[in-house]
């Protein structure tokens, strides 16, 4: 029999979701994540129920409350007629460098996040960026930066570990990678420009195995430790375009289509990032 204080934690979990659209099942060309096209009422429609998933999951193991942010495109994807009353839903876009994240805070005992895609600069998924088209890659201490590893920094300011992952194959390594205790649901691969998609329902059950599997357990190694120090570096697609953004205050021009950023303060890089490469 599991212990009354382990009930009693699992029966207050608040969890914040953010959710994507460009990993969620069978989406693989840039035309179905854009609103204006014709094609993208079905992959919203997943969105939706990918998220419902992962919801329902979290309610059966005891999540109390739930916030979800609509962190893609306009932040108006997922249908706010759809959410359950435990649920709060999150819609457009607030100004405030957390973006994809906006919402949450120190209050929150985990994150989950839904529909997430490999970074700018990896070759695994056919339409694999970071936040935008603009950079040809981005790189944080190093490594290529992705929505995944932005996001996770701005949970773990706040000493909110982060629980489970969607998305490509590619974008669920690398968070086993930064995030040891972190499970995740992989709902496609890549190779070039072509996209092996899961089916939807398997997709659907990963996320809802997935979920109820990491909220069963402690979350200790789903906890990851900031850097000392940042080095925010973008390499952009457009010469002009690095040029402009060398005037944002503390870039200095590494070379014709690169900027760096070096900072101490996490929250330099987040609002650094919401301008540089929008």
């Amino acid at each position: 029999m599991m212990p009354m204080t382990e009930k009693r934690t699992k029966k207050a979990m608040k969890l914040f979701i953010s959710a994507d659209i460009e990993g969620c099942a069978g989406l693989a060309i840039p035309a179905e994540a854009h609103k204006q096209e014709t094609v993208y009422g079905p992959f919203a429609r997943e969105m939706t129920r990918e998220v419902l998933a992962a919801c329902e999951a979290a309610r059966e193991l005891g999540a109390r409350e739930i916030v979800v942010k609509d962190g893609h495109g306009d932040a108006s994807n997922i249908d706010p007629l759809s959410m359950p009353d435990y649920v709060r839903l999150i819609r457009g876009k607030s100004g405030h460098p957390y973006n994809m994240m906006w919402g949450i805070d120190e209050s929150f005992d985990g994150v989950l996040y839904v529909g997430y895609h490999a970074p700018a600069g990896n070759p695994e998924f056919s339409i694999s960026h970071t936040s935008t088209g603009n950079s040809l890659y981005i790189r944080l201490n190093g490594e290529y930066m992705s929505e995944f590893m932005l996001n996770t920094f701005t949970a773990a300011s706040l000493g909110v570990p982060v629980l489970f992952l969607s998305g490509d194959e590619a974008i669920c390594g690398l968070a086993k990678s930064l995030v040891p205790g972190i499970e995740t649901a992989v709902t496609k691969r890549g190779t070039g420009g072509a996209t092996v998609c899961e089916p939807p329902g398997m997709v659907t059950e990963r996320i809802q195995t997935g979920v109820k599997r990491t909220l069963g357990r402690n979350f200790s190694a789903c906890h990851v430790k900031l850097p000392e120090q940042f080095i925010y570096e973008v390499t952009y697609k457009d010469w002009k375009k690095a040029y402009q953004m060398s005037f944002y205050p503390g870039m200095e021009k590494v070379d014709t289509f690169t900027n760096r950023l070096v900072t101490n303060r996490w929250m330099d890089v987040v609002t650094a990032h919401c301008f540089v490469v929008y």
